[in-house]
């Protein structure tokens, strides 16, 4: 009887990583947050705009009005890499958030901000930098291709990796510790994968 229960068990925690939320891959500890069509389950929306799965993957291309939409983590992550494949049209405004001190206002004063904004005005910021904090050091067009972001934050330190190529690093401590989002400002946005694994 006692071993039946040991297998019932097995089985059960088995089942929850298999259909639970965010489920983490056998790939050393990381967590598979979206996959292709799945995923949106283990977000929060923030904002209006049309998050929805659409040809195998998650996307937004439209808001009901002028505020920008994000997909917010249920969980909240400290120290952390992200890997996450995403295509954005040449006109997006998106980008990574990470650390937001509110979940439910993120803004780039309140998240550190891995920018996807190739038509940024201050191009100085745009896709590859750290808003308001680290400088794009190699600049790199993200429109109309898929891309794959690379990001590391130990302590202070965060650094962003572009199609394999760093952009931007930062020493910086206001934010410690919080969820992930990710934005919808204009354009379109799809991401078909996107993982995290804490440090």
């Amino acid at each position: 009887m006692k071993r039946l229960s040991v297998i019932t068990a097995g089985l059960l925690v088995t089942a929850l990583a298999v259909f639970g939320c965010a489920t983490t891959s056998s790939d050393s500890g990381w967590i598979t947050l979206i996959d292709g069509p799945n995923g949106l389950e283990n977000f929060d929306r923030v904002g209006s705009s049309n998050w929805a799965v659409v040809d195998g993957v998650v996307q937004a291309d439209r808001k009901a009005g002028k505020e920008n939409g994000y997909l917010v983590s249920k969980n909240t992550y400290k120290d952390f890499q992200i890997r996450a494949e995403f295509w954005a049209s040449n006109d997006a405004n998106s980008g990574i958030f990470m650390r937001c001190a509110n979940p439910k206002v993120i803004a780039d004063t309140s998240c550190y901000e891995a920018n996807i904004f190739d038509q940024r005005p201050d191009p100085s910021f745009g896709t590859g930098g750290i808003v308001h904090h680290a400088k794009v050091t190699t600049v790199i067009k993200a429109g109309g291709k898929w891309n794959t972001y690379e990001i590391t934050a130990r302590g202070p330190n965060i650094v962003v990796v572009l199609n394999g190529t760093k952009t931007a690093e930062l020493n910086h401590s206001q934010f410690a510790s919080g969820p992930i989002a990710l934005q919808h400002g204009a354009g379109v946005i799809k991401f078909r994968k996107v993982q995290i694994k804490p440090l």
